[in-house]
């Protein structure tokens, strides 16, 4: 009888810890040695296995950049039926862009295949390669049509259902409708980009080195021009520099005399983001590497042969002739999401705008992130009557300053200008900033207001980088990882127009600084704290930084070997 016990509870403990039971088996199979084993059914801690007999909801992701990688990796909850859907299949690492332009790296050591970033998921992610046209969000479909060549048997279309969309399809060039830039110049945005670059500029070469080719022309098809003085055309310009003086110089020695490089800027200052150590450097830097910077130039036309700008100085038009023009000038809304602001009703903005939680305004089951969207942070102002009603809880109109302590976290949560106001202002916390100078302690809401009334000053947008895309992905994988615990348990701050808290924490971008790479492997850095740094230890950090931000150990092992090679045998100048 107590053997037949014994059975049955081993039994029952078999069924319900099947992983536990087959540890032990094999541990005694193996005489306590080291054992491996493959369980058929992959542990998933934290998430209830009912979520195997409920339906799915559907999750669709459109773009496989920054924003949506990020989001897909950091997706975990099983209980999701996710779909990606992007005209590429893969996932480049775009900081490295500059760098395939002039082969110091390989296109293909910065991009990774998108099916093997999600293959290691525990549940299926499916993907397909075509782009999004339109967005139906009446009958929560998208509108796709495939992206292979034609003779593969047409363009095929297709409409995918969701219940969950998350837009992540970034942006494309800003041209502000100057004429001719997309007949005739060249971007930076996308792998082909970076590709067509280097193919031209060793195009621009052969051609001048023919021997019917005149001086003139020789001059003006070695003269390269970037137009726009921020991160991405500083980089390129120094990358350029960099390939035909260490390179190509040694291959066309005839040529080096004629080559020019032309970096124009309608600002007064290049890199103008940056802390003013490291503009002043970075000019001085081109002037000296003999890189001709124009700063106050407008281009207003571009030809096939010439560019045209307006030089704010004097208010005359200049023609430049040029063998290739590179535009990196910012970035501009995609016509898909044009017509999907048209839709919700956000015609008058230049992105799709959000809340503080990512949701497209409008669309609860629409998330945008990237550089697609832009939150629009919600003023202190707006609330600031929601606010005072809320600390006073007895309705009398007049409030201590220890009333606010009951709502002060949630106020520094909720608008995150406060905070930055505080610091700015060197003030210790939010009751220094309601303290009256008479030293009354007391306020009404007129009062309160006046406190408050410099604080909305200090809101703006974030910029449109990889490093926001990247942290907004995670943060909206981690809501939706945990979104039915926070459904029953919210987290985030008190609603101050209504009851309750809000289900999440605000998305809250931390920033870790930027580089800025001048060539001659010196780089510009400027870190949290105020902290600039500047020479060629810098340029090595970038290295260290780059390196262990790409996205896999395949990548980082085929960037560092193609750094190794640029040094020992110098740059490829085959055009393949």
């Amino acid at each position: 009888m107590r053997g037949y016990n014994f059975y049955q509870r081993a039994k029952g403990a078999f069924h319900d810890h099947p992983t536990v039971t087959k540890l032990l088996v094999v541990l005694s199979v193996s005489g306590g040695g080291v054992a491996a084993f493959s369980d058929a059914r992959p542990f998933q801690f934290g998430y209830a296995d009912a979520a195997h007999d409920v339906k799915k909801k559907k999750v669709v992701v459109l773009g496989t950049g920054w924003a949506g990688t990020s989001f897909l990796k950091s997706l975990k909850d099983p209980s999701y039926d996710v779909h990606v859907i992007s005209p590429r299949n893969y996932f480049a690492f775009t900081p490295l862009l500059p760098s395939v332009t002039n082969g110091t790296v390989e296109a293909r050591s910065i991009v990774e295949p998108i099916r093997s970033i999600v293959r290691k998921k525990k549940f299926d992610v499916h993907f397909k390669e075509a782009e999004c046209y339109k967005i139906d969000t009446v009958n929560k479909k998208v509108c796709c049509r495939s992206t292979q060549e034609n003779n593969l048997g047409g363009s095929e279309e297709f409409t995918v259902d969701y219940d969950y969309l998350v837009v992540a399809m970034g942006a494309r060039a800003n041209t502000f409708n100057t004429p001719g830039v997309v007949e005739y110049a060249h971007f930076l945005k996308e792998v082909e980009d970076a590709q067509r670059i280097r193919r031209t500029v060793i195009d621009c070469f052969e051609r001048a080195s023919l021997p019917t080719v005149s001086e003139e022309e020789k001059k003006r098809i070695l003269h390269f021009v970037v137009v726009g003085g921020g991160p991405t055309g500083v980089e390129f310009a120094a990358e350029l520099h960099d390939f035909v003086n260490e390179d190509l110089a040694k291959l066309y020695p005839a040529l080096k005399q004629h080559v020019k490089i032309t970096l124009l800027e309608a600002a007064d200052h290049i890199l103008n983001m940056f802390d003013k150590r490291i503009t002043e450097f970075a000019e001085e830097k081109f002037q000296r590497d003999g890189i001709d910077v124009k700063t106050g130039s407008m281009v207003v036309k571009v030809s096939d042969k010439e560019i045209s700008t307006k030089e704010r100085s004097s208010g005359k038009t200049v023609e430049i002739p040029f063998g290739m023009v590179v535009w990196s000038t910012g970035i501009g809304t995609r016509p898909v999401i044009m017509d999907f602001m048209k839709q919700i009703g956000q015609t008058n903005r230049r992105v799709l705008a959000t809340d503080e939680w990512l949701r497209v305004e409008g669309c609860d089951s629409i998330y945008a992130l990237g550089d697609c969207a832009t939150i629009n942070q919600r003023k202190v102002m707006e609330d600031i009557a929601a606010i005072f009603s809320k600390a006073d809880t007895n309705n009398s109109g007049t409030l201590k300053l220890d009333d606010f302590k009951g709502v002060i976290k949630d106020i520094a949560e909720r608008y995150p200008q406060v905070q930055i106001h505080l610091e700015r202002n060197q003030l210790r916390n939010f009751l220094q900033l309601l303290k009256s100078k008479d030293g009354d302690d007391e306020l009404n809401i007129e009062k309160f207001k006046q406190a408050l009334a410099e604080v909305d000053k200090q809101m703006k947008s974030l910029p449109p980088t990889a490093q926001v895309a990247s942290q907004q992905g995670v943060y909206l994988a981690d809501c939706f990882n945990r979104m039915d615990i926070c459904e029953k348990y919210p987290e985030g701050p008190i609603r101050f127009r209504a009851a309750g808290r809000h289900r999440f924490r605000p998305f809250r971008y931390k920033h870790f600084g930027q580089f800025a790479p001048l060539g001659g492997e010196q780089a510009a850095a400027q870190l949290p704290g105020d902290w600039v740094s500047i020479g060629h230890s810098t340029q090595w950090l970038w290295y260290s930084v780059y390196a262990s931000k790409l996205v896999s150990w395949r990548t980082r092992l085929l960037v560092i070997s193609d750094w190794g090679r640029r040094f020992i045998f110098g740059r490829d100048s085959s055009r393949i």
